[in-house]
């Protein structure tokens, strides 16, 4: 997924002005993902969700403290929260169909197997069923694909759940109000500032 290009930088503006403007683009493609990523089923969308969020957490965590009023930094945790469970959720979609290729793969091999032991016969004997090759992997994979299966289900309701705290919490509005404050200078960078100058 490429970025979103960031217009209106000016590199003789300020650190706070120019990442103002950074934040709000990579804070709009991240919302731009809703209601997509409200469908389970939309595995792209939420990897690129993922994506989004991990871009404006990375650049939260390097302007947040310095150039934005306080609650730049608790939306920082917010998003770096969010980050991770779709990270958590991504690692069940690249994994799962990983799975269930070996499974399909393994099956194959097996009606090889049991054709080739079959041989011209009219009829299967059950008794050729019997200690195929990697009968004991598929039992792990099956246990490994339910588990994927049923990890991914419970980690995207976390998500769905995480979700509406983040929407409950205005988390935008309030992230948009405090990247456009300016904290305060102390008595001692203003002292400097005055110096410099």
């Amino acid at each position: 997924m490429k970025a979103v290009k960031v217009k209106g930088l000016d590199p003789d503006g300020t650190l706070a002005d120019n990442a103002q403007r950074v934040v709000a683009a990579r804070l709009d493609q991240l919302y731009d993902f809703v209601p997509a990523v409200l469908d389970p089923r939309r595995v792209k969308k939420l990897h690129n969700m993922r994506i989004a969020a991990k871009r404006l957490r990375y650049v939260l965590e390097v302007t947040s403290a310095d150039c934005f009023g306080p609650y730049a930094l608790t939306a920082t945790k917010r998003v770096c929260e969010l980050q991770d469970l779709l990270g958590e959720i991504h690692d069940c979609d690249i994994q799962l169909p990983r799975v269930q290729q070996i499974r399909a793969e393994l099956s194959e091999d097996a009606v090889a197997e049991l054709a080739r032991r079959a041989g011209g016969a009219a009829d299967l004997d059950p008794a050729l069923a019997s200690r195929l090759a990697h009968s004991e992997d598929w039992a792990g994979l099956a246990a490994l694909e339910h588990y994927l299966t049923v990890r991914r289900g419970l980690l995207y309701d976390r998500f769905t759940t995480l979700w509406q705290d983040i929407e409950r919490s205005a988390m935008r509005a309030r992230l948009e109000y405090a990247i456009a404050e300016r904290p305060s200078l102390a008595a001692s960078d203003i002292e400097t500032t005055a110096t410099t100058q």
